[in-house]
């Protein structure tokens, strides 16, 4: 088994890809030494074409491969499809179109939160996958037989699920919940890169709102560093440093060099500069760009109750229809819709709301409650409200 390495043969083999309603696709990276994941290999597959690209191969272009990600014709089929993206993305600033994500569609199909692929063969195409070849170096070359035949097992079987998938969604009425899932996936916002927004990524363990612009500054500083110099974040500053240098806000060499998380060389480095420049940046800051320091309002005690009888309508609702629930709602949309008037979350958007958001508002309101009828927990007029009238 070989992988394609010209853009000859890349080119010959899109061409025939190019000619099928979908393909299935996967790759394979590194990312442990540097910030943007290395792509080192990519699977792709048709009803009649199976193929391996090496875009390690010297002089290959992968031209012909972004061109085929964006023909409007052929859907591409991924799973678990975030970081592939993100990849596609990096390298020539597309996102595949038309898409699907198995694991979504698995999710949307009743299969449960999050499911594997590994998983997933065995349920539809009762096949084992041998994973001992995982975590393995696909940077290194000539990779074995073994590491390319685990690969293109990615995509094979991939066939088959999205087939199985496809049609279980169709059947049921589904595919426009796939199709607003996909939506989003497929935005490029999603894979933008922002160092201004990286500090929310960040614990805020901070102690003013003064550190916590320091924070912002010190985290926005980081991450232009690491997209330049391509390297991991801890590699130029590990987070806790960050909340150190933060929360004690040195002005000078002496000062930073003091801190326990700070050597004395590091200190006086031209990035212990860099540091102590991003401290002055953030001391002067304008605090109304800083996020306010006062901890969110706990809910009321009485919201408690409201949350659980969602939580109970939630797992019906997810049982009763087969679909997972961390794909209906999550614990934050249950909180915000028990305590805020008008909620802005995605159960009360789209599909979700038609499944599960109106009835969602009507048991806050009181109109509607839930009882137990053959077992299972329904929603129903509320008993209350017909006494009332």
């Amino acid at each position: 088994m070989k992988a394609i390495t010209t853009t000859v043969d890349l080119a010959a083999a899109c061409q025939k890809l190019a000619t099928s309603s979908y393909v299935t696709v996967d790759t394979e990276f590194m990312r442990e030494s540097t910030f943007w994941p290395e792509l080192c290999l990519i699977q792709i597959a048709s009803d009649d074409v199976e193929e391996l690209i090496d875009p390690l191969a010297d002089g290959l272009d992968l031209a012909p491969f972004f061109e085929l990600m964006t023909n409007e014709a052929v859907v591409k089929v991924f799973h678990a499809a975030r970081q592939d993206l993100e990849i596609i993305h990096h390298l020539a600033g597309v996102i595949p179109k038309p898409l699907v994500d198995t694991q979504v569609a698995a999710m949307v199909c009743g299969f449960g939160d999050s499911v594997g692929y590994a998983n997933l063969a065995k349920k539809i195409c009762n096949v084992d996958i041998d994973k001992s070849s995982r975590f393995t170096d696909w940077a290194h070359r000539p990779l074995s037989e073994k590491q390319l035949i685990y690969a293109l097992a990615d995509v094979t079987h991939l066939r088959d699920i999205y087939k199985f998938l496809e049609g279980k969604l169709t059947k049921s009425g589904r595919s426009h919940w796939l199709t607003e899932e996909m939506d989003i996936l497929s935005d490029p916002a999603t894979y933008e890169t922002h160092p201004e927004q990286a500090w929310k990524r960040l614990k805020t363990r901070v102690k003013s709102r003064k550190a916590m612009a320091v924070l912002m500054e010190l985290a926005a500083w980081r991450e232009e560093e690491v997209q330049r110099k391509n390297v991991p974040r801890n590699r130029v500053l590990r987070d806790e440093v960050i909340y150190d240098v933060a929360n004690q806000s040195p002005r000078d060499e002496k000062q930073l060099a003091k801190l326990r998380t700070m050597s004395d060389g590091f200190a006086r480095s031209r990035v212990g500069q860099q540091i102590l420049e991003a401290v002055e940046r953030g001391l002067n800051r304008d605090l109304d760009t800083v996020p306010s320091m006062k901890k969110q309002a706990a809910a009321p005690p009485e919201a408690g109750a409201v949350i659980d009888l969602l939580r109970v309508h939630l797992k019906a609702v997810s049982a009763a229809n087969a679909v997972a629930a961390k794909l209906i709602a999550t614990t934050d949309d249950l909180e915000r819709i028990a305590v805020e008037p008008e909620a802005d979350v995605p159960a009360l958007r789209g599909w979700r709301r038609e499944l599960f958001g109106d009835n969602a508002l009507a048991i806050k309101s009181g109109k509607m409650g839930l009882i137990v009828s053959n077992g299972a927990v329904v929603v129903a007029e509320s008993a209350t409200l017909r006494a009332s009238e």
